[in-house]
């Protein structure tokens, strides 16, 4: 019999896989249900839901700690109910100190995601792409990571922990301390693999990639246009390559460049753009494809003859499901 995709450890296990295998994996991320299933029907194998995204697209704050535990388990629930990919969700510092990780691995985990992230900054944590960022001990760090572990294994041990390493551009930083705290985190606390945040060079990032005995997922630090390509990447031995925000900021740059248009021009802008959506290589995005919507009319089936809906009668806006009159 084959495996569930709706089962979270299946999702789990093929988490592992990717990790497991040679080569390189891009992870696009963002916040939602809807992009997470954009990116598994265009054919990514894994999403990323970033913290620094749930807080703005959520709670429309910066990323400095002001989400909370039950903020991202309430969501992250949605984001994996939608998909088959494995979902890797950022949790920030675990929201506390190594007992406070125990009860949050415990939690995200029975919202049937793959796999999560614990950073290594002080609380109120800073943006991971930004200054002002402070790391804790390597000795608590470890800690955090090693309880994240042990709840891990008694609920299930399939369950993927992250480790983020913040340490290049913190306070008292340096490449040396970063790469002594990224061996440790698999080595003593059990990590199953480590995020390197804000590598700037390519040396950096494939020493790192030599050295720590896991495998690393890493976003660029650096300039964009100085960024590796994805064949660098691999070739620098990097396991996941990370967009984390990738869905989210392009649909934030989008719905700005519209609305901006549309206060200057009214609905011609709008009839522009609809027209070079439909024009375009990839055509639009079919919204009702992606919510499921055809799934309605299959589930009313089981209503009672006289409450189902009458479809051949009825119509809607031009480009949705309708029957023109």
């Amino acid at each position: 019999m084959s495996a569930n995709p709706n089962d979270p450890r299946t999702q789990r296990l093929k988490f592992r896989e990717i990790l497991a295998r040679p080569g390189v994996t891009v992870m696009p991320g963002g916040f939602s249900p809807l992009y997470a299933e954009m990116c598994e029907q265009i054919g990514f194998e894994c999403y990323f839901v970033a913290g620094s995204q749930m807080s703005a697209f959520l709670l429309g704050v910066p990323d400095n700690g002001i989400i909370g535990l039950r903020d991202v388990v309430d969501h992250v629930r949605h984001v994996a109910a939608r998909t088959t990919i494995p979902i890797l969700v950022d949790a920030d510092t675990g929201f506390g100190n190594a007992v406070n990780v125990h009860y949050t691995v415990a939690e995200i985990m029975r919202s049937g995601v793959a796999g999560l992230q614990i950073e290594d900054q002080e609380a109120p944590k800073k943006s991971g792409t930004l200054a002002g960022r402070r790391c804790i001990s390597l000795d608590e760090a470890v800690g955090k990571i090693r309880a994240a572990v042990e709840v891990r294994d008694e609920i299930d041990p399939s369950f993927v922990i992250c480790a983020r390493c913040d340490e290049l551009g913190a306070e008292g930083g340096t490449f040396e301390s970063t790469l002594e705290r990224c061996i440790a985190y698999v080595r003593d606390g059990g990590a199953d693999l480590v995020w390197l945040n804000s590598v700037q060079t390519r040396e950096d990032l494939g020493k790192v990639c030599a050295a720590v005995p896991g495998p690393v997922l890493t976003i660029w630090g650096g300039p964009p246009e100085s960024a590796p390509t994805i064949a660098e990447y691999e070739q620098l031995g990097v396991r996941i390559a990370l967009f984390p925000t990738l869905t989210a900021t392009s649909g934030l740059q989008g719905a700005w460049e519209l609305l901006n248009d549309f206060h200057d021009r009214g609905t011609t802008a709008l009839a522009e753009h609809a027209a070079r959506a439909s024009a375009g290589k990839w055509g639009r995005a079919e919204f009702r494809k992606l919510t499921g919507n055809d799934r309605i009319r299959e589930l009313e089936r089981y209503l009672p003859a006289g409450q189902q809906r009458d479809y051949e009668n009825t119509w809607g806006h031009v480009g949705a499901l309708h029957r023109k009159p």
